[in-house]
């Protein structure tokens, strides 16, 4: 058999390669790291991690991501079996060790009979004797291979800016005045409900702390300043900027929490720390994605109590993003629209308009087995429309272009058709509209799920191809 293509080694690539493998077909995997480096990566490592080490709620029943893994889980997922198997507390969220969480994907792809890992830069598709290619590079994209894509499509890209949040040593963290507690104390998958690190500022600090930030010298890329920066991954730089209060309602809000060293008094703001790595040396500032220049950073962040001393094991950064008009330019099968009569070229990952880890994996995933299916002469069906994975197909084939420009996205319930709770009970009472809230999306989770598993159903899914 043919092999299928996959261009980059990141979350998405790993998994459709993964996908395509297990399906019975051959894939040659070709990663650039190890050969050249990017902006952001530290590593060789596949699937390295290089912001967050949170793939977000594990919550299915409430929480559209938790739904995502679930599915994820249920489509034989290397990426979630991977991240399960190295997660560390991280309250209701499913967090993992970097470092072995790489590993591990890289040592099961490496392992796999059916996958061949060539190590080099792609810089052109035409000229290349492949009828099946998987484009996985994510939002690093190197310069060469943009241009291909940008000629490809006869579409621009669109940019925003990604900021990185810091790393800091645990031991030099005080914990006199810090103290460990999951926000409401809420248990994460491995049951621990004091997963976060969490230092109290009052009023007086959070307002030094803000003049601290605003004041700072920033980072600044004068090529890119006509790209918008996309909201979900603010520096906090930029929230401070659009009010002083912003920080006090995002990441630095100061409830669900108690502090044991004065519990009678509330914090006015708390910065929140969560585990990065299996050994708990390493917490990463949650939301603190920033900007500034390296110079300034620690003395900006010493300023948060508990933190005074903090060695930091990485600082903050900043890198562009681009992505591709996936509505414009990609089929509901992911593939690039326009005709090409030896090739079948498919986008996965962030590349495509999604946000997050957990999203590009699940577009690799759906590449990896929509790619498997054309190589075995049949045509796979999209997952039904219910289900977080045909949301997610649905946003990027089809997008929002009539309210305005094609923006990136993380999973939620209002990408899935809708269904009404129950307003009142058995007894005839009105339920709370919080309740029926939560109720709602329970119901979309469970039809999301069952739709999901008549999807995974042998040969329901299959079409011979024309």
């Amino acid at each position: 058999m043919t092999p299928v293509h996959v261009i980059g080694g990141g979350l998405a690539g790993s998994e459709a390669a993964w996908q395509l493998a297990q399906a019975g077909v051959p894939v040659v995997m070709h990663e650039m790291r190890g050969v050249k480096g990017t902006d952001a990566h530290q590593t060789d490592g596949l699937a390295e991690l290089v912001c967050s080490n949170s793939f977000r709620s594990d919550d299915w029943q409430f929480n559209a991501v938790g739904l995502l893994h679930e599915e994820m889980r249920r489509s034989g997922s290397l990426i979630l079996a991977c991240a399960d198997k190295h997660q560390v507390p991280a309250g209701g969220a499913l967090a993992v060790d970097r470092e072995g969480f790489s590993q591990a994907v890289t040592a099961a792809l490496e392992a796999h009979p059916l996958v061949t890992i060539v190590r080099e830069e792609v810089t052109s598709l035409m000229d290349k004797p492949w009828s099946n290619i998987v484009c996985a590079t994510g939002p690093l994209t190197s310069e060469a291979l943009s241009k291909v894509v940008l000629e490809l499509g006869g579409e621009g890209h669109l940019s925003f800016f990604d900021a990185i949040a810091p790393i800091i040593h645990a031991e030099s963290i005080d914990m006199s005045k810090a103290w460990k507690q999951s926000r409401y104390d809420k248990e994460g998958p491995g049951g621990d409900a004091a997963a976060y690190i969490n230092c109290p500022m009052d009023r007086e600090q959070y307002e030094a702390f803000i003049d601290a930030l605003l004041d700072g010298p920033k980072a600044e890329f004068k090529d890119w300043e006509h790209v918008p920066y996309f909201d979900g991954c603010l520096p906090i730089e930029v929230m401070a900027e659009r009010g002083r209060e912003t920080l006090r309602y995002g990441p630095m809000k100061p409830v669900g929490l108690t502090n044991p060293h004065n519990p009678t008094v509330k914090a006015h703001a708390i910065i929140q720390l969560r585990q990065d790595n299996a050994l708990g040396t390493l917490y990463n500032m949650v939301g603190f994605q920033t900007k500034l220049k390296h110079g300034a950073q620690a003395d900006v962040f010493r300023m948060i109590p508990g933190l005074e001393n903090a060695q930091f094991a990485r600082l903050g950064g900043l890198h562009r993003n681009t992505f591709i008009q996936s509505p414009k330019l990609l089929d509901r099968q992911l593939r690039m629209k326009a005709a090409y009569p030896d090739k079948s070229i498919r986008f996965a990952g962030q590349i495509t308009g999604v946000e997050g880890y957990v999203e590009s994996a699940a577009i690799g995933l759906l590449a990896g087995r929509f790619a498997a299916a054309e190589a075995k002469g049949v045509v796979l069906s999209e997952p039904p429309e219910t289900t977080a994975l045909g949301a997610l197909i649905n946003h990027i084939t089809v997008g929002h272009l009539e309210g305005g420009a094609f923006q990136p996205m993380n999973i939620n319930y209002g990408l899935l058709p809708p269904m009404e709770a129950p307003k009142k009970d058995d007894d005839g009472v009105k339920i709370p509209l919080k309740e029926r809230g939560r109720a709602k999306k329970r119901l979309m989770s469970l039809r999301a799920l069952n739709d999901l598993n008549s999807w995974l159903e042998p040969q329901s899914n299959v079409i011979p191809a024309e």
